[in-house]
């Protein structure tokens, strides 16, 4: 087994070691995917150009959420079995700092100007908390109704959105000024969500998973109301659902074009893409691992990575054509993953012949 800093950057191929060897103690911007590993206590980074794993983070046990800094600078990762934001070096993959939370967390996203990281929290009474970046201390909780699973910011960055299980609620709050916006209380618990814009940027619907459902609803951000509820395709003839896992539907995200939203399915073991606006199915692919418990897109839209925690692996999904083209190893039942820009400082070059 491989130890210390190379263990953590396994980048081999040689065509990299060339452009090293230019400049080798320099920092290179590159694309990752971030997969936390919730039953383990490492988080795994891959390269998408590869569908690799080209980095580890290790010593976060039960690690739930990951979110990236919009300066590529740092990963944070919410870590369950203390109860902290692990605040992760990205060009080292040490954690530099564990700030302590006010409870139990689940998942978390970070701010656009990169100054405020957001934790739902699980454990009663719940909440958001707030983390100050520079800092590094939580500076408030968001009052919510519910305990929270999952926290996020929109994609114009104004809103904080954070859904509640055990309240059946929506929470949202202006970014700027960190208070409540508007409330919208559903009949069944909210899972994961994602939101597609207006051509103005601005948020036009957001769609959640709910408990139970196999599918989301859609809500429109402007009014703060539900429109529609979409089930997704039942099973054909020959394939069985999967019976491991939790909610039936977990995990989905909508493409930077805003054409497509894809949606996984863990009781079906697939991703579907449905088409924007008119919600129409457009694409099914049949998963070779099991679970499709979360999914995070390329910054192109071309493809996706599905989280399997049943296999502990990743499904890599051509948008184009839906079909699974790789399936990558990862660590004990993956849950969360996020894609992002890293500052990565990759380990010195060698020259031919070198050791």
């Amino acid at each position: 087994m491989m130890t210390g800093y190379a263990s953590r950057w396994c980048l081999a191929a040689v065509s990299t070691f060339a452009v090293w060897t230019a400049s080798p103690a320099a920092a290179a911007n590159k694309v990752v995917i971030v997969q936390t590993n919730s039953a383990g206590d490492n988080v795994h980074v891959i390269d998408p150009e590869t569908n690799k794993v080209i980095g580890e983070i290790e010593g976060i046990e039960v690690n739930h959420g990951a979110a990236i800094a919009p300066d590529g600078s740092r990963i944070y990762v919410s870590d369950e079995a203390l109860s902290t934001l692990d605040v992760v070096d990205a060009k080292t993959l040490k954690v530099i700092k564990k700030v302590p939370l006010s409870g139990h967390p689940n998942n978390l996203a970070v701010g656009r100007d990169g100054r405020r990281v957001y934790v739902g929290i699980i454990q009663a009474p719940g909440g958001v908390d707030v983390i100050d970046t520079a800092s590094l201390q939580r500076v408030k909780t968001l009052p919510t109704h519910g305990t929270i699973h999952n926290a996020y910011v929109t994609p114009d960055g104004k809103y904080v959105v954070a859904g509640s299980i055990a309240g059946k609620t929506i929470n949202v709050f202006d970014a700027a000024t960190e208070t409540p916006a508007w409330t919208l209380e559903l009949d069944l618990g909210i899972r994961p969500m994602t939101f597609s814009a207006n051509p103005d940027g601005s948020t036009k619907w957001l769609f959640a998973q709910l408990t139970g459902l196999n599918g989301f609803a859609v809500v429109d951000f402007a009014t703060h109301k539900e429109i529609r509820r979409i089930q997704n395709p039942d099973l054909p003839p020959g394939r069985s659902t999967v019976p491991e896992g939790s909610d039936p539907s977990h995990g989905m995200a909508v493409t930077p074009d805003q054409k497509t939203l894809v949606v996984c399915s863990r009781l079906n073991n697939a991703l579907y893409s449905y088409s924007l606006p008119d919600l129409k199915v457009t694409g099914t692919v049949f998963l070779g691992g099991k679970g499709a418990a979360w999914v995070t897109l390329t910054p192109d839209g071309k493809k996706a990575y599905v989280a399997n925690p049943v296999t502990d692996d990743v499904s890599v999904v051509d948008l184009a054509s839906m079909r699974e083209i790789a399936l990558i190893p990862v660590g004990y039942v993956p849950k969360r993953n996020t894609t992002g820009t890293l500052q990565l400082t990759p380990p010195p070059s060698r020259t031919p012949g070198g050791r």
